[in-house]
């Protein structure tokens, strides 16, 4: 239904759009200063302030998003608005902070209205512009060009290729000042403590697997007749073989019992956990993440498992993490 509704004319304007975009990217790629790029970045890593973000319009909202990333990875940064900044705002502006001005043409008259004042608190003044010549460039500290080829949209005019090549340049710049004050995953989570992002870093298979009464579990040599209940009941789709000293003899899965049918009929039921068994699963620790519990459970797509039986150090079982507990928790 949905391949009869397809305009091959819209396809086609895809693919061009696609292509025309690509290649403005790649002149943006092509031509960017490392050197400056690395005079920024040197300035920005050694400054004792924080770094301060400004813009007007679609550069504004690409400053704002900047400014996010930064704080979310320990670089002290925030955004302001040119307006505001008029209104109060430049009160939080001290002597060390980098003052950073996004704009495309670098001609926004918002922007140079809050210069003055930036000049007698004696802060660094930064241009981030396509126009290099622009006033806005000459009248900063120091002036880091973005390669504009030109808009993705016909008449040149709507803000496109300009705030994609804006966002690349202010994610590359967050992410290195990141690895430069090596911030570390348990770092990063302190800042993240709700939300999927919070759950993927905080929670551990520890969290969520299933233990005590609630472990769907038997020994090697109970038959499967006397299991069955213990496989219904703790509606896990599993059980798992355990030995007396506590380690994984083996898994049974749903699996496992639809072939034991199979190839032994009725006689399967009379048949020794240990003989109808999956040897060798896969297997978690309670320190992992779930959302590497996740992957492991996919694996390849031709072998996927939705539970994981949970081992300590000693190999010996302390619990199982299932897939469905884990996207319940809201992490994927």
């Amino acid at each position: 239904m949905l391949k009869e509704l397809l305009d091959h004319g819209q396809t086609h304007l895809l693919k061009e759009l696609l292509d025309r975009e690509h290649k403005h990217l790649n002149y943006f790629f092509k031509h960017i200063d490392l050197d400056a790029f690395e005079m920024l970045f040197t300035v920005l890593k050694n400054r004792k302030g924080v770094i301060i973000l400004t813009g007007i319009g679609k550069s504004g909202l690409v400053a704002k998003k900047i400014a996010a990333t930064m704080t979310s990875t320990n670089t002290g940064a925030i955004y302001i608005s040119p307006i505001n900044a008029l209104h109060g705002d430049l009160g939080i502006v001290r002597k060390d902070d980098i003052f950073i001005f996004l704009s495309k043409s670098g001609e926004s008259e918002e922007l140079f209205t809050i210069i003055p004042s930036l000049r007698n608190k004696g802060v660094t003044l930064v241009a981030v512009v396509s126009a290099p010549t622009s006033r806005l460039a000459k009248v900063c500290d120091l002036v880091f060009h973005l390669p504009l080829q030109r808009e993705l949209c016909p008449y040149n005019m709507v803000p496109t290729t300009s705030t994609t090549i804006q966002m690349i340049f202010g994610d590359i710049l967050s992410i290195a000042l990141m690895e430069q004050n090596k911030l570390s995953l348990d770092d990063y989570a302190l800042n993240h403590p709700a939300g999927s992002i919070g759950k993927k870093i905080t929670l551990k298979v520890r969290d969520l697997m299933i233990v005590g009464e609630n472990l769907p579990q038997c020994k090697p040599d109970d038959t499967l007749y006397e299991k069955l209940v213990e496989l219904s009941n703790k509606r896990c789709g599993c059980i798992l073989i355990i030995n007396p000293d506590r380690t994984l003899a083996g898994i049974f899965t749903d699996g496992d019992l639809r072939r034991a049918l199979q190839n032994f009929g009725s006689e399967a039921l009379n048949k020794k956990m240990k003989e109808v068994m999956s040897l060798r699963p896969r297997t978690a620790t309670p320190e992992l993440f779930a959302v590497d519990a996740i992957k492991m459970m996919e694996y390849t797509h031709k072998n996927e498992i939705s539970v994981l039986p949970v081992l300590n150090e000693d190999k010996q079982v302390l619990g199982l993490i299932k897939l469905h507990d884990i996207i319940q928790s809201g992490i994927s």
